[in-house]
């Protein structure tokens, strides 16, 4: 079954252009340069599902002509992952069942937490979100089937965190991470895309950087490879000249076609 990966952003928690910066990515014209937080949308069997909902979202939606969502999946707490939760209202209100969320129990608790007057019994506010919220299984390469789809929980290192990265047919989704543990490497073999983290030309103590992320696809070997959560060091067009046929970086908008189930 075929799916269509659409970039929905591709920068890191600040943004690009970055607030109160002046260099050259931040004034490129080149629209690829500029990189909303990032967050996936997958179409397939009549379906869409959402890899988080960033505070961007609103936008983003407008921009691909999202008109109805079916899940989301949500790969941890931190506010550029999460914070267009509100967005989903209208969206939610078209399924009658509440739009379905699943989350490690730590992101599940953050957004409990923070839109605690979506999920609170009293006083509810009375136009919130219609969502169910589904605590993963967190046991490395535990999945869940969406639509027809697999979707496994694939476990990456963000900082001292871990966190939720996913495979879902031949593609993986790793954004925000700075290692992959050794229980994940046997999850990531035969993809055909592989998408993950690459903010920066120096190393960060919570994200992978451009030389440790092309490190991961020669150990990985995807066929294709697409890099995300991208900062304002990294302009497009010279950093595309350096990286090998097979790695990309994404863009806001960029669209992928892939087998996401037998």
């Amino acid at each position: 079954m075929e799916a269509t990966l659409t970039f929905l952003g591709t920068g890191t928690s600040m943004g690009v252009p970055t607030l109160g910066c002046d260099c050259t990515v931040c004034t490129s014209a080149d629209l690829r340069n500029r990189r909303t937080r990032p967050s996936l949308r997958l179409a397939y069997n009549n379906h869409i599902v959402l890899v988080d909902t960033g505070p961007d979202f609103h936008a983003q939606a407008l921009r691909e002509n999202v008109r109805h969502v079916d899940a989301v999946l949500y790969t941890h707490g931190h506010a550029d992952h999460i914070l267009g939760f509100d967005d989903l209202r209208p969206l939610s209100f078209q399924l009658p069942g509440g739009l379905p969320l699943y989350a490690d129990d730590e992101t599940a608790s953050t957004i409990e937490r923070i839109f605690d007057y979506t999920f609170r019994d009293k006083d509810r506010y009375p136009t919130s979100a219609r969502v169910q919220i589904h605590r993963i299984d967190e046991t490395p390469g535990a999945g869940f089937d969406l639509f027809g789809a697999c979707f496994q929980r694939i476990p990456v290192t963000h900082g001292v965190q871990t966190i939720t990265g996913y495979r879902f047919g031949s593609a993986a989704y790793l954004t925000d991470m700075s290692d992959i543990p050794p229980e994940s490497v046997p999850l990531l073999q035969d993809l055909d895309i592989l998408i993950l983290d690459a903010l920066r030309r120096q190393p960060h103590p919570s994200h992978s950087h451009l030389e440790r992320s092309l490190g991961f696809v020669e150990q990985l070997k995807p066929k294709r490879a697409f890099f995300t959560h991208i900062s304002h060091d990294l302009d497009h067009v010279v950093t595309e000249a350096e990286l090998p046929p097979n790695v990309q970086l994404a863009y806001d908008g960029l669209q992928l076609t892939f087998e996401i189930a037998g």
